[in-house]
């Protein structure tokens, strides 16, 4: 198990997409990482799957403004078109991020996901993937978008949508095996 003892939080609120945050989790777990979901709302939040809320919610862990990036070797952001958008806004969950960053560890994000990381000022000079709609809203944030099904960059894995879920994972669990990383001091 390539992740024995590894502690990861996983950043989402109400409208991640539910096969992001899931599977991510499962093949942490399945690496023998420990996951919590950390967010701005306590007890559970819902999932967005196709076209309708997801049927199972999801178990809060911990509040992002009681959590501390010194608590986790890792982060994983889902996306979905709310969540990240809600996340942004949120001035516990951008700090969040952006300590992340700061310490060097490992931050994996698919499709909307790292449209949060633009408001955490994380995102100039990196090599990054998303969903094709915030593609404009990373460029203009000083990003190098990449259409790929997975991209790495000093730690930092993100992926396009769904269909790059295994890619993502495989990758995900690689950075976050590997540990800290030199980031390039590049934080807005």
């Amino acid at each position: 198990m390539k992740l024995q003892g590894k502690r990861v939080a996983i950043l989402a609120t109400d409208g991640f997409e539910q096969s992001e945050l899931v599977e991510p989790a499962k093949a942490l777990e399945a690496e023998g990482a420990t996951v919590e979901v950390v967010s701005p709302k306590e007890g559970t939040i819902r999932g967005w799957s196709g076209e309708n809320w997801a049927s199972d919610p999801v178990k809060v862990s911990k509040l992002v403004s009681q959590a501390s990036v010194d608590d986790y070797h890792a982060l994983l952001m889902p996306g979905g078109v709310a969540n990240p958008d809600l996340l942004r806004t949120d001035e516990n969950a951008v700090g969040f991020v952006r300590d992340f960053f700061t310490k060097g560890k490992p931050v994996a994000s698919i499709c909307h996901g790292p449209s949060t990381m633009i408001n955490a000022g994380v995102v100039k000079g990196r090599k990054m993937t998303s969903y094709p709609s915030i593609r404009k809203d990373l460029e203009n944030a000083g990003a190098e978008w990449i259409d790929a099904p997975v991209v790495t960059d000093h730690g930092l894995v993100t992926s396009r949508h769904p269909g790059d879920l295994k890619p993502f994972c495989e990758k995900m669990i690689e950075e976050i095996a590997e540990g800290k990383h030199k980031m390039q001091s590049n934080l807005s």
